[in-house]
């Protein structure tokens, strides 16, 4: 009687069953990761942008209330809004500070492609001068 040393096809199986369920798990993992990094890709590229047109607001734009629209790389859509920030003391009369503050808020949104709508804002107090009365004195 001959003794036969191996593996049953059962025990194949089984071990087969086992490494196709692991990588398919690590396979998820991995999916997991790289959509991570895509994500956060998308992120690093709307601050950015953001922090680009919150530079440019009051050194290549004038700061003055008011909105601009725009949109970026066909994916990135921002907004840059600019308002009047009210801030004075009890003890200090307005009139006669010679610079006045605004609030520049700068939003990028964009679509990730998964059918999720994501964004970012930004807000900085800037400080500008008064504009002066250019009229002669009489």
């Amino acid at each position: 009687m001959s003794k036969q040393r191996g593996f049953s096809l059962l025990e194949i199986l089984i071990a087969f069953s086992i490494l196709a369920l692991s990588i398919g798990i690590l396979l998820k993992i991995f999916a997991g990761g790289v959509q991570t990094a895509a994500v956060a890709e998308d992120y690093t590229v709307a601050v950015q942008l953001a922090e680009s047109l919150m530079v440019r607001a009051g050194v290549e734009t004038p700061l003055q209330p008011g909105q601009v629209l725009g949109r970026d790389n066909d994916k990135y859509n921002w907004q840059v809004l600019v308002s009047p920030y009210r801030f004075t003391p009890p003890e200090v009369d307005p009139t006669t500070l010679k610079t006045e503050f605004f609030v520049v808020d700068v939003t990028v949104s964009w679509d990730d492609g998964g059918g999720k709508g994501r964004a970012l804002e930004l807000s900085k107090l800037k400080l500008r001068l008064k504009e002066t009365s250019t009229e002669p004195a009489q």
